[in-house]
């Protein structure tokens, strides 16, 4: 494994609903912004490969690890919960835990809308620092900033209120940019959305 790709990757574990839309793709922002590659299971589309295979391989490729369980609510369908963040939480402090010396030096921020409403029904996880969003954009993207300028010893990082201004104008111009490659912003998958965010950075950053 390239250790170089691995220092920089950050594995996404967070709702995939139309609701926590917004909340995501400020995560994807920030995490592009402070100079990482955010993956997730969403980025392949195989039918051959087995879910829970494709998510253990793409966690034993990242040294970062953004959880987001903020979503416990009963299904309107099946009157049950989803515990699909919980278990990757749970596959990554395992290989954090019990994987090689290069896994054993991952790190991960767990989220929730509330700080400590975990303890309701995750409670094994207390003595980790549990941060709260409170379903805001702008304070995931603060979060993600302060836990990745901390955890990655990097000085390059930018401040949280630059990255939130650089958002805003990344959501502005949006649907100008899906206008100019025919296709709707309601369209965009999380692949799309990637490198919409990665074009425009790069673009903000050599505009000429």
């Amino acid at each position: 494994m390239d250790t170089r790709l691995y220092a920089g990757n950050v594995f996404i574990n967070c709702p995939f609903d139309k609701e926590y839309l917004i909340l995501r793709n400020a995560l994807l922002f920030a995490i592009f912004d402070c100079g990482f590659i955010p993956r997730c299971a969403l980025e392949e589309d195989d039918s051959g490969n087995v879910r829970f295979n494709k998510i253990q391989k793409i966690i034993a490729e990242c040294r970062f690890g953004v959880h987001d369980i903020s979503r416990t609510e009963l299904s309107d369908q099946t009157q049950t919960p989803r515990f699909n963040m919980p278990l990757e939480l749970g596959v990554f402090l395992g290989a954090k835990y019990f994987g090689n010396k290069q896994q054993k030096g991952k790190v991960c921020l767990v989220l929730d809308r509330e700080r400590y409403r975990y303890q309701a029904f995750i409670s094994d996880i207390a003595g980790h620092d549990i941060r709260s969003h409170d379903n805001n954009p702008e304070k995931v993207i603060t979060q993600i900033r302060n836990w990745l300028n901390t955890a990655s010893g990097r000085r390059t990082i930018p401040g949280g209120r630059a990255i939130i201004a650089r958002w805003r104008q990344f959501e502005a111009d949006l649907p100008a940019m899906c206008e100019q490659s025919f296709i709707e912003v309601d369209e965009l998958t999380y692949n799309d959305q990637n490198n919409f965010i990665s074009e425009w950075l790069r673009w903000y950053s050599h505009p000429e």
